[in-house]
């Protein structure tokens, strides 16, 4: 049996996202290039009148534009149903038992932890690999614990929870948002009422509702219906433990964001 060819939209997508996760959001060219040239080339071939040169071609650098992005459509799915939970221990059985969340369902899903009101929220992108029983029970957890403590916090004065509900390696977060994550970790977060959040991730900024190319130092705030809450974004825990140098940026954010609060 023939395999079926890579999808082009896809190939494209990937390609944009890759160099733009990698910082680069321009377009730079010594010489004119013309990267759909084949069906200008058949035009010219049947035409006297040669056609002057686009914008595409004329324009050595210029800003990468949504409409260079090829168009896919993701459907909106109201994840949290007519009924949507109106407790955080409602929350917590939605989350480990509601189809739709993600695409293999409730099995390897972990609960948050922690109680409503805390002083602070620490949200991950998604669990760790190993998890099972408890959220963030690995080495990234082992290095969450010794982050609370040099910041003075107890584990019963922090609610822990994941923007996803099972470990998802290579997350597309503008694509599961999209599809309506993004307003279920909203409601969860008004359920958890924490007084301050701290987001690890520079991929979680979609599932908050933001563009992921915004400068993560740029958001202070995460807003829910009439209310607002205090929020820090820096890099994962996995980011921090494969660079060391991230876990000195990370101390410098939280003492300049949390002396603001």
């Amino acid at each position: 049996m023939t395999a079926q060819p890579p999808s082009l939209d896809r190939d494209l997508r990937a390609a944009f996202d890759w160099w733009r996760d990698a910082g680069v959001d321009l377009e730079f060219a010594d010489d004119v290039t013309d990267w759909f040239d084949d069906e200008d080339q058949d035009d010219s071939q049947n035409s006297d009148v040669q056609p002057g040169p686009s914008d595409k071609q004329t324009r050595a650098l210029r800003p990468l534009q949504k409409e260079d992005m090829p168009v896919a459509a993701v459907k909106q799915i109201d994840l949290l149903g007519e009924s949507p939970p109106t407790t955080l221990e409602a929350f917590h059985t939605f989350w480990l038992e509601a189809p739709g969340l993600d695409v293999i369902g409730p099995r390897g899903r972990i609960a948050p932890r922690g109680s409503a009101g805390a002083e602070l929220m620490i949200l991950v992108v998604d669990p760790e690999e190993a998890d099972r029983d408890r959220l963030l029970s690995g080495p990234q957890g082992r290095l969450l614990e010794r982050i609370l403590a040099a910041m003075g916090f107890t584990e019963d004065q922090v609610y822990v929870a994941a923007a996803l509900p099972s470990h998802t390696p290579m997350a597309d977060t503008q694509a599961i948002a999209s599809s309506g994550m993004q307003h279920v970790l909203l409601h969860h977060i008004k359920l958890a009422a924490p007084k301050r959040i701290v987001a690890l991730g520079a991929n979680i900024l979609p599932l908050l509702g933001n563009d992921r190319a915004q400068d993560i130092m740029s958001l202070r705030e995460i807003h829910h219906d009439d209310a607002s809450t205090p929020l820090m974004v820096s890099e994962g825990l996995d980011s921090m433990m494969s660079m060391p140098r991230l876990k000195a940026r990370f101390w410098r954010r939280w003492m300049e964001w949390s002396q603001g609060q």
